[in-house]
């Protein structure tokens, strides 16, 4: 039995596709799966997969100065065969486990270089100089790796390119996860859903400018932390807010509900580097689970939503745009059901993790190869 660990001083234990998806097809597939966490909630046995937790880190600051370190003295305590880690601090990390023999993935979930050219805490040369700068170490230090998971095609064609050896397994939902296969669309609120992180940069302000301007008397479901203590000031006084029920991180279960008593679900980023090619993982999970898309009007995302008649593109700046997608599904239900029966029926047929699954262990098996 080959054994493997995925390793994160990020992510929280049960991440989406660190743990649900990626380890937990692993351990089903009869790899022994271990995974180190930095999340301060202890050791523990889920599911099969054995999680040591190398204590939560006091800030961003200690997160990238002395997590690594931890992960790493973890990582060598359990001595397996292939090591699989999520996070570009963990870089470093990777390189030490490599001298040590071992077999070691990074899976690259964004394009960091381009990302750092949107960091708010950061001035206009300081993202520029540490994008270059990220973008020749990561080339130098990934050559060095056996290789590269992408999340998104865009992200696996770059690291192909440096020649890279590299695999794109998306972060498609689980099928039947979130959703039931007849959706009873009577029983729908007058409600729309935000999944997943808040921040300014996903277009948080301008859903909440949205908000005063509906029409219709919708409410918004906001299921997910603010990023930036200063953006969840400013949002909650605009007029808007008072239509938003601001219900913080929730569980998958709960994330199941809300989506079942919504009518639409919103992934507005802003334009960005990392974000016209980016594949939302939210944008799926509202498809699987019925709910019409209202997306940001990047290319690539209307060729998913308008190319599969699942939702509404917009531009994700203009809040009257982003209030006229949300009134037309409160007021077009057979619209937006046959939408939101579009989406899963994608889902199903393309966008699903257990396409992705297949992927991921044909990799693993060639890795021994």
């Amino acid at each position: 039995m080959t054994s493997v660990a995925h390793l994160t001083s990020v992510h929280e234990r049960y991440d989406t596709r660190i743990f649900l998806k990626e380890c937990r097809s692993l351990n089903n597939s009869g790899y022994s799966v271990s995974l180190v966490v930095a999340d301060g909630k202890g050791d523990e046995n889920k599911d099969g997969i054995s999680i040591y937790d190398v204590g939560r880190p006091k800030g961003r600051l200690d997160r990238i100065k002395n997590a690594p370190g931890r992960v790493f003295r973890q990582a060598v305590e359990l001595n397996a065969e292939l090591y699989h880690f999520h996070d570009p601090e963990l870089i470093p990390v990777g390189l030490k486990l490599k001298r040590l023999g071992k077999t070691v993935i990074f899976d690259a979930h964004e394009d960091l270089p381009k990302q750092m050219l949107s960091k708010p805490y950061l001035n206009k040369p300081s993202r520029w100089l540490l994008s270059k700068l990220f973008s020749v170490y990561e080339r130098w230090a990934c050559r060095r790796l056996d290789a590269v998971v992408g999340a998104t095609p865009f992200i696996t064609e770059k690291f192909s390119g440096m020649g890279i050896r590299s695999v794109n397994i998306n972060n498609f939902p689980l099928v039947g996860e979130l959703s039931v296969d007849q959706i009873d669309w009577a029983a729908k609120s007058s409600q729309v859903a935000y999944v997943g992180g808040v921040t300014s940069i996903r277009g948080i302000v301008q859903v909440v400018e949205a908000m005063s301007q509906v029409a219709s008397g919708v409410r918004l479901n906001l299921a997910g932390r603010f990023g930036e203590r200063l953006v969840e000031q400013r949002v909650q006084t605009l007029p808007g807010w008072k239509k938003v029920d601001a219900l913080g991180f929730v569980g998958r279960e709960e994330v199941r509900g809300v989506l079942e008593r919504s009518v639409g679900g919103l992934v507005t980023f802003l334009p960005a580097p990392n974000h016209e090619d980016a594949q939302p993982n939210k944008m799926f999970e509202y498809m699987s689970a019925g709910v019409p898309v209202i997306g940001s009007h990047f290319a690539l995302w209307k060729q998913i939503i308008e190319g599969n008649e699942c939702g509404i593109c917009v531009d994700p700046r203009n809040s009257s745009a982003i209030a006229e997608a949300i009134d037309y599904l409160v007021t077009h239900p057979v619209e937006a059901e046959q939408m939101g029966r579009n989406g899963q029926k994608a889902v199903k047929e393309r966008y699903n993790w257990s396409i992705e699954e297949r992927k991921l262990l044909d990799f693993y098996q060639s890795l021994g190869k």
